[in-house]
């Protein structure tokens, strides 16, 4: 991992098209980004190329929140999707930028996520173990087929 940045890869058992889906609802996003101890509601999600966003973390324990948006930058569907974004906490500056791509693959989606410019007074490990437990929940979110009753 660089310094203020980590770097993830995983292969799911789901097709990029549903991968994708996970991350352009608003109501899927926020039920596997945010890590285990946290709830994350949603103020605005324009998942479009120049639309922004803005979401807030909450750990579900002390009920304290972060709140953060940004700018999606570019995005192709069922394959890229990259992002600014930066806290409203001024103890927590500068811009973080994230890319997501999408592979498919005989057994579903490779995904990889690149992370930069997290803020200093963040560790990187504790981002990364964040990050590992969103992407846990992003599988169990995409990998079952459920048949329509």
């Amino acid at each position: 991992m660089e310094s203020n940045s980590v770097s993830l890869h995983r292969v799911i058992k789901a097709s990029p098209e549903k991968v994708f889906k996970a991350f352009e609802d608003p109501t899927a996003h926020s039920t596997w980004l945010p890590p285990y101890g946290f709830v994350c509601t949603i103020q605005e999600m324009d998942f479009k190329v120049g639309g922004k966003f803005k979401m807030t973390f909450i750990n579900f324990g002390t009920g304290n929140g972060h709140s953060f948006g940004g700018t999606y930058l570019d995005i192709k569907p069922n394959e890229f999707i990259k992002y600014s974004d930066k806290f409203d906490d001024p103890n927590l500056p500068g811009e973080m930028t994230t890319t997501i791509w999408l592979n498919k693959v005989l057994c579903g989606t490779e995904l990889k996520v690149l992370q930069e410019g997290i803020p200093a007074v963040i560790p990187v490990e504790m981002c990364y173990l964040g990050w590992q437990e969103s992407l846990e929940k992003l599988i169990k979110l995409v990998e079952p087929e459920i048949p329509d009753a």
